[in-house]
């Protein structure tokens, strides 16, 4: 009789048993995997994965995670700031500031974080915050709750400068010099300057409280750009870029202020309280660098016939004589002055020890460079720089300066660039529908402007424009003055000197070439930064125009989702060059969870 191998049949059963597991495990892993790949499920685990990593990882690691994954196109959303950071500028963080040299003021200048220390996080509005008054009436007022800080009002109210009024902060037009307000003293100045009929276009307004006279001058078509340092009073420069008058953060200290020789054709101090003669005259002689051959120099307030400075005004004096300025008159506190339209008086005396710069100084090199205890020469730029000899306003505007001839085909370029923007800006209007020329644009950011066309297509518009040149590419920002538009250098791989929602409206094209090293071609550092950093200076509601190769554009879109932006991308005009795309964003106003109601 035959026996059954029971053992064997149950072996075989559990062999098949297990091949039927692993067959099982299989064909699950290929359902899964394209789950993972052709589906939105996928991207959702992977996105969840991101932020656990995110999440655990810390400092330098946590940038380097978060950028990345931005940067691949992941639907991540950069995290916000702290709700104390409403106000943050990177480069002039007083609690890093603080423990620098006091000397010559070189903790208030602008000093950075390493780039694995910069916060990549989303700048929040304060709690009610409301979208700026528009222009003109921002000139008169603006919103209290947008920047709640009551010190300035309290402590120079009596002065005219500005005081509280319900929901806003009103602005009387008044200064510690002219209590009875700019225009009165715009006024007792055209009695000695050339003020209105277009002789004169760029000022420079130097510890400019919260900008008035740069904000009234406007009326005589005088383009200001009004600096003071962040200090004790925190928020001037805050206020004025509110009221929509061209303003930034900046500190005479030991460097050269970031701006080309002889752009300005004003320049002007009203109880700036800057030490003009000290340090051999050294800020004296920086502000020499950057007035135009011609132009003329204000200072207003100490030590001008000042009780108690009877010395330092007379060293003011004889340091003004030696660099041969004409005394244009002493009225009471106000000394007016202006300046040769060469060099040549200066060479033939040497009395106070002041000599010329050397012929190889750069006068325009002015991107962290120190200051310099000589005399920059007006015969170091070739072609006509000098007040009277430069066109009037508003043809200056179009008409193309010395200056760009230095450059290789930069008199063809120059033609050519004022008609492309001239096209582009038309379309932005007509076909993109862009806000430019209304009422809701007023602050206005090129960030790699060149010779300035966009700006100059701007002209009619009720817009400033800050013309930002970067300082790794040709420096074109001394054509820009010379057209009376204005400008600074900067480099894109480091935040800008403003406080956060600042601009209406940024615009920037090629943006890898703002980041790239000039010899290398290598980039400095990473988009996601220099987005980051667009998103800070813009205001909620503001608009994004970016112009680049499609494939950038693309990338672009996505980190502009990342910073909760609106974004649409645009075919160009059809004279313009077919391998760039346009992306139009929007920042959106959010609000912290806290402060939501």
């Amino acid at each position: 009789m035959a026996h059954l191998d029971l053992t064997s049949s149950k072996h075989q059963i559990r062999r098949w048993r297990f091949l039927d597991l692993v067959s099982l495990i299989f064909f699950a892993a290929i359902v899964l995997f394209f789950l993972l790949v052709l589906t939105p499920f996928g991207d959702s685990i992977a996105i969840s994965g991101s932020q656990a990593i995110v999440t655990s990882a810390t400092g330098a690691t946590r940038r380097h995670h978060l950028i990345a994954l931005i940067d691949a196109g992941r639907n991540l959303t950069v995290p916000p700031c702290s709700p104390d950071a409403v106000d943050y500028m990177p480069c002039e963080d007083p609690n890093r500031n603080r423990l620098l040299s006091r000397d010559m003021n070189f903790y208030r200048e602008r000093h950075c974080p390493v780039p694995e220390e910069r916060q990549l996080c989303l700048i929040p509005p304060p709690d009610g915050y409301n979208i700026p008054i528009q222009w003109p009436a921002s000139l008169y007022k603006i919103w209290h709750e947008n920047m709640p800080y009551n010190k300035l009002a309290d402590r120079k109210g009596h002065q005219g400068w500005m005081k509280k009024e319900g929901p806003h902060f009103i602005f009387p037009g008044g200064g510690t010099m002219f209590p009875d307000g700019a225009v009165k003293y715009i006024e007792q100045l055209e009695h000695y300057i050339p003020i209105s009929g277009g002789v004169l276009r760029t000022v420079l307004d130097m510890g400019c409280g919260v900008a008035s006279f740069g904000g009234y001058l406007l009326a005589e078509d005088l383009l200001t750009l009004s600096f003071a340092p962040r200090d004790s009073h925190k928020s001037q420069i805050q206020f004025a870029l509110e009221r929509g008058i061209p303003a930034f953060v900046l500190m005479l200290g030991t460097r050269r202020l970031p701006f080309p020789a002889f752009s300005f054709d004003l320049i002007h101090c009203s109880r700036c309280l800057i030490p003009f003669t000290a340090y051999n005259a050294t800020y004296f002689m920086e502000v020499d660098r950057l007035l135009r051959p011609g132009g003329y120099l204000v200072i207003s307030g100490p030590p001008v016939q000042w009780h108690g400075l009877k010395k330092e005004w007379q060293d003011l004096q004889a340091v003004a004589k030696a660099l041969c300025y004409e005394s244009v008159v002493v009225d009471k506190n106000t000394a007016i002055w202006k300046k040769p339209v060469d060099d040549t008086c200066l060479e033939a005396q040497n009395e106070h020890g002041l000599k010329l710069c050397h012929k190889s100084d750069d006068p325009s090199s002015a991107w962290y460079v120190k200051l310099k205890k000589c005399v920059s020469r007006p015969s170091s730029v070739n072609g006509k720089l000098a007040v009277g000899e430069i066109p009037k306003w508003p043809l200056r505007l179009t008409k193309t300066p010395s200056r760009a001839g230095l450059i290789k085909n930069g008199n063809d370029e120059f033609e050519t660039d004022t008609r492309l923007w001239e096209r582009r800006v038309s379309y932005y209007k007509k076909t993109l529908n862009l806000k430019l020329g209304t009422e809701a644009v007023r602050n206005v950011m090129d960030m790699n402007a060149y010779f300035g066309g966009f700006a100059a297509a701007l002209f009619s518009d009720p817009v400033w424009v800050m013309n930002v040149v970067p300082q790794n590419k040709q420096l074109t920002l001394g054509v820009i003055f010379d057209r009376g538009l204005i400008g600074v250098y900067h480099d894109w791989c480091e935040p800008f000197s403003s406080y956060p929602r600042t601009y209406d409206f940024i615009h920037m094209g090629s943006v890898e070439s703002l980041i790239q090293d000039s010899v290398t071609l290598k980039n400095r550092c990473n988009v996601v930064d220099v987005m980051v950093e667009i998103d800070r200076l813009l205001r909620p509601e503001g608009t994004v125009v970016i112009r680049d190769s499609p494939e950038m554009i693309k990338r672009i879109d996505h980190v502009a989702r990342s910073l909760r932006w609106e974004s649409t991308i645009h075919d160009t005009e059809l004279e313009s060059n077919r391998n760039e795309q346009i992306l139009v964003a929007t920042k959106i106003l959010w609000t912290l969870p806290s402060s939501s109601h």
